[in-house]
């Protein structure tokens, strides 16, 4: 099966990952009044591609699938680690720990490879969502640059359906979101596939305020 299909099927809104559950802190930065439009809502994304957790987890994502291609269980775990480490909250582990197990049991359910099964007895406890991505797209073959690229926009993606349930912008304006998103996130998977962990870092504070602070939201719709 091609790669573009996998990523479609693995990454689409009806893989049981529970994606729909988590708006990322972006339901506190609505209720705080820092999303409270289209135009915030694209100048958040754009900061959380190109210089936050976005950004992060492709990054990692590659270096993932980069530790799978070589059966280093070593690296493969160090990666692991950190991208769990790296969760500026509770939430945001609960987020990525949770779809990241998730996937892991879907696909090796559905889309089982030598690959898979190595990783998921290598990682026995959690796994963080990128990895776990990254472990299915190195064994199935899928190119750094095409799982960079899906892997951006479905974060994409995810928000700006979070954000059309929050009630911030409406379904038209999404799809106008995630067109001013195709360049950033079209650039970002560019610079994930090639790149190190010693290029990973994070300058996006308020979104990681975000998730702390929703910790402890009176009313939520969501879980981070």
């Amino acid at each position: 099966m091609s790669p573009d299909i996998l990523l479609a099927i693995w990454l689409s809104p009806s893989f049981p990952v529970g994606a729909f559950a988590y708006s990322h802190g972006l339901e506190w930065a609505a209720e705080a009044g820092d999303v409270r439009d289209e135009t915030s809502l694209v100048a958040w994304l754009v900061d959380l591609v190109e210089c936050g957790s976005a950004r992060t987890d492709a990054i990692l994502l590659a270096t993932a699938m980069r530790a799978t291609s070589a059966r280093d269980a070593t690296a493969l775990a160090d990666v692991n680690d950190l991208a769990l480490a790296l969760a500026p909250s509770s939430e945001r582990r609960l987020e990525s720990a949770q779809q990241g197990r998730s996937f892991q049991a879907a696909v090796a359910a559905a889309w089982s490879k030598p690959a898979v099964e190595w990783a998921g007895e290598t990682l026995a406890d959690e796994i963080a969502y990128p990895v776990a991505v990254g472990i299915a797209c190195a064994a199935h073959d899928v190119p750094h640059l095409r799982a960079c690229e899906a892997f951006a926009l479905c974060f994409v993606a995810n928000l700006v359906s979070a954000a059309v349930r929050l009630g911030v912008i409406g379904q038209t304006q999404g799809q106008r979101v995630l067109a001013a998103l195709a360049g950033p996130v079209a650039a970002l998977g560019a610079v994930a596939a090639e790149a190190s962990l010693d290029e990973l870092g994070s300058a996006a504070f308020r979104s990681d305020i975000a998730s702390m602070r929703h910790e402890t939201q009176y009313s939520r719709l969501f879980r981070s």
